[in-house]
């Protein structure tokens, strides 16, 4: 992890987003989400506030919006489950351009939509200022479980290792002509999961022996030892405190 490791979501840029510790970030992040998800579905106004406070993010982050919308695809699966919602829904029903369409199946398509959109942006706004390795080192000053950021680590290291030994395992497997590709030749495929597996826990074994006798502590080294400067929380805390303004200005109006 030392030298670090960029991941595709990352965009290099030089801007006071990028610049903020990463686990302020985090936490702002995260208490937007709560705020997004604890607004009531029908509160359209405060939904509109909360994505113009993410394009002002994303305008301070100089995060291009085509670059958000093509990853915010990811969240297409849910986006037709909500389609689905006012054919099936049940209750008041109300006619549009010849279909009759649920109206608690339209406000829990909205619901998901709309806060699963802002989640999504939310989260792609983290991972386009903050690298990888400042992700989990971020996660480990807020004193996440050891487990979780160590498991992340070695994820993080070793993927491109597994991925590399997959491809080779998969090129030595067609050099000699077998490419299995229907279900009763799923053997060749269940053998070659098993020994990526076998290889993976030997090398993380030994990987992690050779690194507890350096000295490694199940935490990842701090650049350095100063707390993150009250500034900077004050900063981060702009986004989840207008999101919480925002609606209680809704719910209250």
């Amino acid at each position: 992890m030392g030298a670090g490791h960029a991941h595709p979501l990352h965009l290099d840029r030089d801007s006071a987003v990028h610049r903020l510790a990463p686990e302020v970030k985090i936490v702002a992040v995260l208490l937007f989400t709560i705020v997004v998800v604890i607004t009531p579905r029908t509160e359209f106004l405060a939904f509109a506030g909360y994505a113009l406070l993410l394009a002002v993010v994303a305008a301070l982050a100089r995060v291009p919006g085509l670059w958000l919308a093509k990853r915010a695809t990811i969240e297409l699966p849910f986006v037709l489950l909500a389609v689905a919602l006012p054919f099936l829904g049940h209750g008041e029903r109300v006619e549009w351009l010849g279909m009759s369409l649920s109206v608690d199946g339209l406000y829990g398509a909205w619901n998901i939509f709309a806060k699963g959109t802002l989640g999504v942006v939310a989260s792609l706004l983290l991972a386009a200022t903050t690298t990888m390795r400042d992700l989990i080192l971020g996660l480990d000053r807020l004193r996440c479980p050891q487990a979780f950021t160590q498991i992340a680590t070695f994820m993080l290291r070793y993927l491109d290792v597994l991925a590399d030994d997959a491809r080779r395992m998969r090129i030595a497997r067609l050099s000699r002509g077998y490419d299995p590709r229907f279900l009763w030749q799923v053997k060749a495929f269940a053998v070659g999961v098993g020994s990526l597996f076998l290889r993976a826990y030997e090398r993380g074994e030994r990987v992690y022996l050779a690194m507890v006798s350096r000295g490694y502590n199940g935490r990842l080294p701090l650049l350095s030892d100063e707390r993150t400067p009250v500034a900077q929380w004050v900063t981060a805390a702009v986004l989840p405190a207008a999101s919480a303004g925002i609606a209680l200005a809704t719910v209250l109006s």
